[in-house]
């Protein structure tokens, strides 16, 4: 299928051939018929791409904070080469289309349904989108496609006049009349309010005109005693800012116009220097607009179908769709009058001309059309770019994010091994990753790499709650198979994997640290044990919304604590047999309360373990520490950047670098090569998991929990 994309480097554009996406649960894979290019958004977005790269980062100075943290934690040059890498991917455009879905996960929608989709990374500009169900609503016979795809947009002129509560006869000023200012019009308008439309081009206020717009004046300060005048004197009761801008004259302006106690209500994307003397002397109310209403930006709601109750959240940002559908069926909503321009999406340079101002030609609403036909059934792009085979092993990736590419995916060039093929959910990130590190093809379809008799090693490194499906499912059709941590997330999981009666089992699960120089010289230091271990973990604070805290996830103990009790179990050389957990309690809800806990494990050696988690330790401390002691010597290793030796009343100090991924990539493909056993006994990474599960159970219970399979 055909996308339009984007360089993230320098803003370079252009339609690429992608598989379909992968349809997840509770969505919809959509065929789009059109796409709407919102002007003032992509505008930004394709201006910001062009520039070079230190202008970015000025304009961005969170993004600068969040790279030097990421330099602290993992070093210069490993974020430089992250950062590098990633300027090469292309990224998604759109958020805004409608079409006919062709494949549901979703009871809501059925193939054959003609529906109208919203979100950015979902409603792209691309012949087919996956849609999750809540970012998705039917459209009756009676709305057109092409008016189907002014849906997103209007649920963001609808979210931002709901925020103003309009009341029949106020008068209510709207800055900015591109296609979002027009829909806000004609929406204030339906509330009998007089409207007062203001823009810089003296072409859209003529336009405006169309819409029933009372007045039309330039956007300028000196219309401030027209404007007085219009509104007996008082001043505006509202101000609607719907312009894209840099400038901060909107926000000037409004604080000018606005009448005492009146309310300033920010949709567009403009600058926010607010100045004190008229916001202040007025007491101006101002408001933010969050895109098209309750539940954007909330994976729960977006990504996992999890809907706000009617009656607490009467306006969801689906409802806010629902709503501006309604309006366009009943004709009290014009966006036909809107639409300007059509365009093949091949045709899109004709289009940016257009928004970039390359082209004079007024514009407002423009539409991507797409052609009637697309294969369907072309799961996989190949490229012509093929890397060279060496030796016979041959390997697919099931889920390549962040951590592949930075932690996996690069270990692997450099060890005599062909990458096959690689899929994530979405056409573009698969060819990004495919492009970058060399795969001969990518895919959305996992079943493709699973059942494909040319690949013999898989790894796997998507979203937990999919990590023992893939493995089973691997192991199944006889592959040798590398699972990011954790290996599963429920017990009936991991018996199913345990009890799994194939010819061959070799698996290894990405506990790296054991793989580490820094953890294999702690081991050396020792002739033997029993140990007493001190772990602290200062895991830091992760929003409840984030995907990782999701139940079906199964949180960070089982997702994350597997790490350090695996690394334990190695430096002992024995299993889990006992553990006992307790949480923090936290009356104020700071946070989640099994973010923060202590675990105290015992071991068949007789070693015994403290794992203190912590997401409550200031940020600046770093993330690792562990103490071990045993037979009066002690090794303490300080965040995988140096370890202090002590034995005989002396001490040493050696540097160390990196967590032993490099390592463990490497010990993986050799024993694999050599026919030697998994790196890890399967045992150890049954043993493990199911610690995991018994440390939930003790905090459940308040008792100690026995580890068994």
């Amino acid at each position: 299928m055909k996308q339009l994309v984007q360089r993230i480097k320098d803003g370079e554009m252009k339609v690429v051939d992608l598989p379909i996406p992968f349809l997840k649960p509770k969505g919809v894979l959509v065929k789009n018929y059109f796409s709407l290019i919102s002007a003032g958004t992509e505008r930004t977005t394709v201006e910001t791409g062009k520039e070079n790269l230190i202008l970015k980062a000025y304009k961005n100075p969170d993004v600068v904070k969040q790279v030097y943290q990421i330099i602290r934690r993992d070093g210069l040059i490993p974020t430089i080469e992250r950062i590098l890498g990633n300027l090469e991917d292309y990224k998604t455009l759109g958020y805004s289309s409608a079409g006919i879905v062709i494949e549901s996960s979703s009871e809501k929608f059925k193939p054959g349904d003609r529906v109208a989709c919203a979100g950015a990374g979902y409603a792209n500009h691309a012949e087919v989108v996956y849609v999750p169900e809540n970012l998705c609503v039917k459209l009756p016979e009676s709305v057109s496609l092409e008016e189907g795809a002014f849906t997103t947009l209007g649920a963001i002129a609808l979210q931002g006049v709901r925020l103003a509560n309009p009341t029949l006869g106020e008068k209510i000023v709207v800055i900015g009349l591109g296609l979002l200012g027009l829909i806000t019009v004609q929406l204030l308008k339906a509330n009998g309010c007089t409207v007062i439309g203001l823009d810089v081009s003296d072409e859209a206020l003529e336009f405006a005109k169309k819409f029933n717009c009372d007045y039309v004046f330039k956007s300028s300060k000196s219309e401030k005693d027209t404007i007085i005048n219009l509104t007996d004197g008082y001043g505006a009761d509202k101000v609607l800012i719907t312009a894209g801008t840099e400038s901060n004259e909107p926000i000037e302006l409004s604080g000018l116009i606005t009448r005492e106690k009146g309310k300033v209500i920010v949709v567009g994307a403009v600058k926010m220097d607010i100045p004190r003397g008229p916001y202040f002397s007025k007491e101006i109310e101002i408001v933010i607009s969050k895109s098209y209403g309750p539940g954007r930006y909330d994976p729960k709601y977006e990504e996992y179908g999890i809907d706000y109750p009617y009656g607490y959240v009467r306006w969801t940002e689906n409802r806010n769709m629902q709503s501006i559908v309604e309006l366009i069926a009943q004709k009290k909503l014009d966006v036909n009058s809107l639409i300007t321009h059509k365009f093949k999406i091949d045709e899109y340079q004709k289009a940016y001309d257009l928004i970039l101002g390359k082209s004079n030609e007024f514009y407002r609403g423009i539409l991507f059309e797409y052609q009637d036909e697309v294969d369907l059934r072309k799961k996989t792009f190949y490229s012509n770019t093929k890397t060279k085979k060496i030796e016979n092993i041959r390997i697919g990736f099931i889920g390549a994010g962040s951590f592949a590419q930075s932690s996996l995916l690069p270990h692997l060039k450099n060890l005599n091994v062909s990458l096959v093929n690689v899929c994530t959910t979405d056409g573009l990130s698969s060819s990004n990753v495919a492009r970058k590190f060399g795969f001969e093809k990518f895919t959305t379809s996992p079943e493709e790499i699973i059942n494909d008799n040319e690949i013999n090693v898989v790894f796997i490194a998507t979203r937990h709650d999919s990590h023992a499906k893939y493995v089973i499912e691997a192991l199944k059709a006889g592959k040798k198979v590398f699972v990011e941590k954790p290996l599963a997330i429920y017990y009936e999981e991991l018996r199913e994997i345990i009890d799994l009666n194939v010819e061959e089992k070799f698996l290894l699960v990405g506990f790296n640290r054991r793989f580490a120089k820094s953890i294999q010289d702690i081991k050396k230091h020792f002739p033997t044990g029993p140990f007493n271990f001190l772990y602290r973990v200062n895991a830091g604070k992760l929003p409840l919304e984030h995907w990782t805290q999701f139940e079906d996830q199964g949180g960070r103990i089982i997702g994350e604590v597997c790490h350090f009790i695996d690394t334990l179990s190695f430096l002992c050389n024995s299993y889990p047999k006992q553990v006992f957990a307790q949480t923090i309690s936290d009356k104020i809800g700071n946070n989640k309360e099994e973010d923060t806990l202590s675990i105290l494990i015992k071991f068949e050696d007789g070693s015994i373990g403290t794992i203190v988690y912590q997401a409550n330790g200031d940020a600046a401390l770093p993330k690792e520490y562990l103490e071990v002691s045993s037979l009066q010597r002690t090794a303490i290793l300080n965040n995988f950047e140096s370890v202090d030796f002590y034995a005989g009343g002396k001490k040493r100090t050696k540097n160390y670098y990196g967590k032993g991924h490099k390592e463990e990539v490497e010990a993986f493909i050799n024993a694999i090569k050599n026919g030697y056993q998994p790196p890890i006994e399967l045992k150890s990474l049954y043993l493990t998991t199911q610690t995991t599960f018994a440390i939930v159970q003790s905090i459940r219970t308040g008792q100690p929990v026995e580890v068994k399979i």
